[in-house]
């Protein structure tokens, strides 16, 4: 993606992981990975990455997903721990997580425009968004731009 100087995010956007789980869980969806990162996934689990495949993600056409569980939160990622610290969902392979994980929130979705970030902070809901340290425009550039475009595309 191109910048553009119009960008309303120009002086920065705040944002800060509050540990709620809310951007891992919601409505059954898919958590996407590329080949690379499920094999450092694997690897970092100490498993096989046929292993890894069966027992952690499932196949799509449109490429790889983490599973997800259904829990009273909605479907959790397999990789979400809501128990080992109270009031707190970590992700239990935080080193290793995909870029969509680790590109949260700086979609291009989610910063197409205020009324996206708006919106996507109500509907998710992130109480990190709007909160902490500025994020500056380059750092969410690069966040937004390591999208794959399989992301953006919608799907049936």
């Amino acid at each position: 993606m191109v910048s553009d100087a119009r960008e309303w995010y120009a002086d920065g956007l705040r944002f800060e992981c509050t540990q709620c789980g809310n951007c891992c869980t919601g409505p059954p969806g898919a958590v996407w990975f590329e080949p690379e990162e499920g094999r450092a996934l694997a690897a970092a689990l100490g498993i096989d990455h046929d292993v890894f495949l069966r027992d952690y993600a499932r196949e799509l056409p449109e490429g790889w997903s983490l599973k997800e569980h259904e829990t009273e939160h909605g479907y959790d990622c397999i990789f979400l721990d809501r128990e080992t610290i109270p009031g707190k969902a970590v992700c239990g392979v935080y080193h290793n997580r995909p870029t969509q994980c680790r590109t949260w929130p700086f979609w291009p979705e989610n910063v197409a425009s205020p009324r996206a970030w708006a919106t996507t902070k109500r509907t998710t809901p992130c109480p990190g968004m709007d909160r902490g340290k500025i994020v500056p425009i380059e750092a969410i550039r690069i966040q937004r731009d390591a999208s794959p475009a399989f992301w953006l595309e919608p799907r049936s």
